[in-house]
């Protein structure tokens, strides 16, 4: 071979291998996960609106460093869709390595979007992580449908959102409330006036009717798949038959709606109302810290589930610093990130963990939390119940509108 043939050989295999896709990281060794992580520097793109959540991420940053010489960039974004958008455009570019987004904290359609367009490291690499093993795959379906679609591992779970109900105790009696959609009409029957929902498609509006849809339908795994495979008014009548009986019987006779949350929340303080509801379990005791609702405000659920989703985070197929990213969501997932997220002091948001799969000494951290004078413990949340799949809401918010669209 001459000097020449030899060079050009050279510069064929160097650009090559520089084309090349990197190899899939192998996250069952994780001691080599590990290893190959020290020095990587994580670009985690994840909403930056809150003081709280990124006081949280400041001080898992610092415990990545000391722990595994991993450093943590939080890049606060406003809108998840703008990280994902960052990766469509290095694919389009052809920038399939060196991608300049590791981590996303992510759900829903951003998910969905990312799957499809083939945007995420695979093979699917969430219950591989060493941490999987704590997490609440039983209780918590969410966990592996996002919004309908399945996870397949592709992203790692972080923490949940579920339906609870609030109410005051010093004027409605505990032993009285109701425990499901049937018992809740009942309720309103003996106390009409004092109930109400705000007006789709405000996300807390649909999201009480998408509750009362998931307990009517005949069968709810008709509600995992589009509309437009099933017989939507056959399906559907349960829930205007249901919303039929409580509309007059609601605030206003069902006139008028609150707007959003915080005109439900409003109406509570001002005893105009006596049941209320919200996503996050620690609702009501933040509003009692900030003086919104009174002390005497508590939370109570479903026993038989309530809607609930769960938000994750993911890596972007060409993510530069993957093992540094695994490392990154297993520690996140960890009893003791899991618990001081949980925590209202530093976040508030509820665990993906189950306490019943922890050690004493990790059951520990949770039960030593103070959850707030009216927020539930995880073990009283009761089951959750999975999004329908979108295409139901745009359909049902359509015909509510056309039956019931009088609220002002």
């Amino acid at each position: 071979m001459t000097v020449k043939t030899a060079l050009v050989t050279a510069l064929v295999f160097l650009f090559l291998a520089a084309a090349a896709p990197a190899q899939d990281i192998d996250v069952k060794a994780w001691d080599a996960v590990v290893e190959k992580a020290r020095g990587e520097t994580v670009y985690f793109n994840a909403w930056g609106g809150s003081e709280s959540i990124n006081a949280y991420l400041e001080w898992a940053g610092e415990e990545l460093r000391e722990r595994y010489g991993v450093k943590l960039v939080h890049v606060k974004v406003d809108d998840t869709a703008n990280a994902v958008t960052k990766v469509v455009a290095e694919k389009a570019a052809g920038k399939d390595e060196g991608g300049t987004v590791d981590l996303i904290w992510i759900n829903g359609e951003n998910f969905a979007s990312m799957k499809r367009q083939d945007l995420l490291m695979s093979p699917g690499w969430a219950e591989d992580l060493p941490n999987w093993q704590y997490v609440d795959v039983e209780n918590k379906p969410t966990i592996r449908t996002d919004f309908t679609i399945p996870v397949e591992g592709l992203e790692s779970p972080w923490g949940m959102a579920k339906l609870v109900f609030f109410y005051d105790s010093a004027r409605t009696d505990a032993a009285s409330l109701p425990e499901n959609a049937d018992e809740l009409l009942e309720w309103a029957e003996a106390n009409p006036g004092r109930f109400s929902y705000p007006q789709p498609p405000d996300f807390m509006g649909s999201s009480f009717l998408k509750q009362i849809l998931a307990e009517k339908a005949e069968d709810q795994a008709v509600l995992q798949r589009p509309a437009e495979e099933a017989d939507f008014e056959a399906v559907t009548e349960p829930l205007f038959a249901y919303l039929d009986k409580l509309n007059p019987l609601m605030w206003r006779g069902g006139k008028a709606f609150p707007q959003n949350y915080p005109a439900m929340k409003q109406l509570l303080a001002d005893s105009e109302l006596d049941i209320i509801f919200a996503f996050n379990p620690s609702e009501a005791s933040s509003a009692i810290a900030n003086q919104e609702l009174p002390d005497t405000v508590r939370s109570f659920t479903f026993p038989g589930g309530t809607l609930a989703n769960t938000h994750f985070v993911t890596v972007p197929y060409n993510a530069t610093a993957r093992a540094g990213a695994l490392v990154t969501a297993n520690f996140l997932l960890s009893p003791e990130a899991q618990a001081r997220k949980q925590d209202p002091k530093y976040w508030g948001d509820p665990t993906v963990l189950a306490l019943s799969k922890l050690d004493d000494k990790d059951r520990a951290l949770f039960e030593a939390i103070n959850l707030g004078v009216a927020t539930l413990g995880p073990d009283e949340l009761g089951p959750a119940i999975d999004e329908p799949h979108p295409s139901w809401m745009e359909r049902i918010e359509e015909e509510w509108k056309r039956r019931y669209g009088v609220g002002n």
